[in-house]
């Protein structure tokens, strides 16, 4: 297999993160005979993959809709005899099948869609997302899936596949105080955290009533963690104010060595009300932290309620911090989800699986 993924996306989260971990997997299980990623040039993916020494063809982005773009892509894919093009962001998404509705661009098209958010807004979008180049779609969740069904005709181009983490690079399972030296936390408080992008279907509101009740109403002695960037942050940060636990609060800002202080957490809280799977979930299993995750969208395909960690109905503040109480105190079940969490994560969402089961779906749609 020769194989381009190509993302139009500036950003990094969990999908930008998925590509290199793809990639990596790809190249260790001997999977493709060569591999491209197509990214934008000031892109923190293009900056990632070309640290590790990665196949990168950047490109100065325009528009979706540049037709010139859309005429150079299909050239890169003719000059790399690529078999198969792997598309995951919706602008990237609009200038592949650019290139081959109006250059002839021949090579199939896989789309990897990891968002749960309808798309049968406007009629362009529809056809994109119908366009008989499209061969498969790849949902990381079946409320992905869910969600796609209202524009796309053959519901038989669906397929999902979970979301992926490397266990490697979480080794680390234990605390060492990191964060309570860091932020001159007395080692007798725990830590309660979140690691999330400060966006609307996060929801750190929820986060933050649930930080309040348990302060005010159950005296806990913890500090709680935010750790992120995003559009939110100061509203967030206006909130805690608000309710007067800004001395309660920690915002970490953005952190390149989550898989140094995700350990240092004595519990995940995760409030996120529309999450497609939630990668950071996974990470947390890696390091072994105990969880009470939101029951939406795609998490009750990571989180076993009751075996891997605790679900709490979303939106409810007052659900997850009697959730929180419950797991904080009770040692014995904290022991239970973190074992049952590790071994769920090997078998089902490591590199190695998650590469397997995606290289097996290309490869049924890749030119000859």
């Amino acid at each position: 297999m020769r194989l381009i993924q190509f993302t139009a996306s500036n950003g990094w989260r969990g999908h930008e993160q998925k590509i290199i971990y793809l990639y990596e997997a790809f190249e260790a299980e001997g999977y493709v005979e060569d591999q491209w990623i197509v990214c934008p040039v000031d892109s923190e993916i293009n900056r990632v993959a070309s640290e590790k020494g990665m196949n990168v063809i950047p490109f100065e982005y325009k528009s979706e809709y540049s037709l010139s773009y859309a005429k150079t892509f299909k050239k890169i894919a003719q000059e790399n005899k690529a078999s198969v093009i792997f598309i995951h962001s919706s602008k990237a998404h609009t200038l592949a099948v650019l290139a081959a509705f109006i250059f002839g661009l021949k090579v199939p098209l896989v789309l990897c869609r990891t968002l749960i958010k309808r798309v049968d807004t406007n009629v362009f979008r529809k056809w994109k997302y119908n366009y008989e180049g499209i061969k498969k779609i790849i949902c990381v969740s079946q409320p992905v899936v869910e969600s796609l069904k209202f524009a796309v005709k053959d519901h038989s181009r669906f397929t999902v596949i979970g979301s992926v983490t490397d266990i490697d690079k979480f080794q680390k399972q234990k605390a060492n105080g990191l964060l309570h030296d860091e932020f001159n936390i007395p080692k007798s408080q725990k830590l309660i955290g979140n690691i999330a992008e400060f966006t609307g279907f996060k929801d750190h509101y929820t986060w933050i009533d649930t930080a309040e009740i348990l302060i005010k109403e159950h005296n806990i002695n913890a500090k709680f963690i935010l750790v992120g960037k995003g559009s939110l942050e100061q509203d967030i940060r206006n909130y805690v104010d608000k309710k007067g636990i800004a001395k309660h609060i920690i915002f970490t800002g953005f952190r390149r060595d989550v898989p140094e202080i995700l350990p240092e957490l004595d519990l995940f809280l995760f409030t996120s009300n529309n999450e497609p799977t939630g990668g950071v979930l996974l990470e947390s299993y890696a390091c072994r932290v105990p969880i009470v995750a939101a029951d939406a969208g795609g998490i009750a395909e990571v989180i076993v309620d009751g075996e891997t960690g605790i679900l709490a109905e979303v939106g409810n503040p007052k659900d997850f911090a009697k959730k929180v109480i419950l797991l904080l105190n009770d040692t014995e079940l904290q022991e239970k989800f973190t074992k049952n969490g590790y071994d769920y994560l090997v078998n089902n969402f490591t590199k190695k699986v998650i590469a397997k089961k995606m290289y097996d779906e290309l490869s049924k749609h890749q030119r000859l």
